[in-house]
């Protein structure tokens, strides 16, 4: 038989014919499936790839399949259509792959992706929550698409980002149980670095996600911005007023986003050497995008701020000799206490 090759670029919903709901995925192997799920991390656009050289070598398939679980999650929510009868779609799409989730816990996983994180749960004894936990943030996309209050927003973001965060603390061997009293709450300072994420995320994609999802994360007891106000403002970034209006409602929310990521800071001084470094530059990426959101004036209603070339090496670079520096300090001691 030859080998079954499955296309990592191809998008999500191209391959529910033959992987989603009564597809063939059963006569993927094991090996398949990992190259399908380190692919897939490698070939669609992040801030930072996923697999970067800065994840340690022994968690790199285990990040692919988390990472892989999240790309088919996200776009299951999001890649079939802005319409109800889309929506309506994506909720099955999501209850069925909540049904691949309990195949894959009960140690009989079918689809490609689960049949590679299957490999990552047993190994890294990882809980289901945080699966569960993002499900039910996609579903809830599907369900609310304006939001009224930060709070709102904050409890959304429990389970559409902390979880990401909290499965990469389980993978480097950090889970909630083994916390001692004297520990520093690394969950804490994770869940604050994730939220401060998505909420970056949120502020900004304001006009990606209005256009082409219909959705408003802008909270309108907060900004005193209304759906109504903000799909009429789409159309009128000529005007001044209206675009001082618009700063004014977001300025705030970007202040405290950082002081989100501020709460989280100390987080990677807290971990062992070999993930320290991915932590920081996932960190330092995010506060980089958004002060990008402020650099641009706060305009995100008509334009997105990307992280430049220039910006991205120089982070990584920081994150490089970061790893090099702890690498360095760590032989020295261990060759200090040796002797």
């Amino acid at each position: 038989m030859s080998a079954l090759v499955i296309d990592p670029a191809a998008p999500v919903v191209s391959l529910l014919d033959r992987f989603g709901p009564g597809g063939q995925s059963s006569a993927v192997t094991p090996d398949q499936a990992l190259a399908y799920v380190k692919g897939l991390a490698n070939s669609h656009y992040e801030n930072f790839s996923v697999l970067s050289s800065l994840v340690p070598l022994d968690l790199r398939d285990d990040f692919a399949a988390v990472y892989a679980f999240c790309r088919w999650s996200d776009d299951l929510g999001d890649e079939t259509g802005r319409d109800q009868a889309a929506r309506d779609r994506s909720l099955e799409l999501l209850a069925w792959w909540r049904s691949e989730l309990d195949r894959c816990y009960a140690g009989a996983p079918s689809h490609p992706v689960y049949i590679a994180l299957a490999k990552t749960i047993e190994r890294r004894k990882l809980p289901r929550k945080p699966f569960d936990d993002l499900i039910s943030a996609f579903e809830q996309d599907q369900r609310l698409r304006e939001y009224s209050t930060w709070d709102q927003l904050v409890d959304y973001c429990t389970r559409s980002a902390n979880p990401v965060g909290r499965l990469v603390l389980m993978l480097a061997g950090y889970f909630p149980e083994h916390q001692k009293p004297t520990d520093p709450d690394r969950f804490a300072m994770s869940d604050a670095i994730c939220t401060a994420l998505q909420l970056t995320n949120f502020w900004q994609d304001v006009r990606r996600d209005l256009i082409e999802r219909d959705r408003i994360y802008l909270p309108e007891t907060e900004t005193g911005v209304s759906p109504a106000m903000l799909r009429d403002w789409l159309n009128r970034g000529d005007e001044p007023a209206i675009r001082i209006a618009y700063i004014r409602a977001l300025r705030p929310l970007v202040d405290r986003t950082e002081e989100l990521f501020i709460q989280g800071d100390p987080l990677p001084s807290t971990l062992n050497p070999a993930i320290r470094p991915v932590v920081g530059l996932f960190s330092a990426g995010g506060l980089s995008v958004l002060h990008g959101v402020r650099r641009t004036g706060c305009t995100t209603l008509w334009q997105r701020p990307k992280l430049s070339k220039l910006t991205k090496l120089s982070l990584v670079a920081r994150a490089f000799i970061s790893a090099k520096l702890i690498g360095t300090s760590s032989t020295r001691t261990n060759r200090e206490a040796a002797a």
